[in-house]
């Protein structure tokens, strides 16, 4: 048991912490049931809601931290268009903490493996920002895949 101050007031039968509570007009709210014996604590329930959906809100904003940004090339891309894919990556791996870059291959393309490894390798040495492979290459029957990060 324990009270509106955060002090413990040790065990106590269901009945006396009820009686507490309205003793000092508050509510007697069950902490945590599968505690043996299961904690509860006197408080005002509209403030343990409000402080339960601010600690929810903190949780789902760490949540939007792990957004993971696309990034696609293809075979035959120019040197220009990775140059400006390598800053649209820097920007992504800023704001967000991971980058999916994909080079997709089509027809005869997807017998030039080895020249679409070179390519992504060339796409990552034009990133001028420090980062990591989360993820090293990885051929789908589609395309060539790599996850990198902060």
């Amino acid at each position: 048991m324990i009270d509106d101050t955060g002090a413990n007031l040790g065990v106590m039968l269901t009945i006396d912490a009820l009686n507490l509570a309205k003793e000092k007009q508050l509510d007697l709210i069950e902490i945590s049931p599968e505690a043996n014996p299961p904690v509860a604590k006197i408080q005002d329930f509209g403030k343990f809601l409000y402080q339960r959906e601010k600690e929810e809100k903190k949780q789902r904003a760490k949540q939007k931290a792990d957004i993971m940004k696309g990034i696609r090339l293809t075979f035959n891309i120019g040197e220009h268009d990775m140059e400006v894919r390598a800053k649209k990556a820097e920007e992504f791996l800023e704001t967000c903490s991971k980058v999916f870059i994909e080079l997709v291959l089509r027809g005869r393309e997807k017998g030039k493996r080895d020249f679409a490894k070179q390519k992504i390798e060339e796409f990552l040495t034009m990133i001028k920002k420090p980062y990591k492979i989360i993820q090293p290459i990885k051929g789908t029957p589609r395309s060539l895949i790599i996850i990198i990060g902060k």
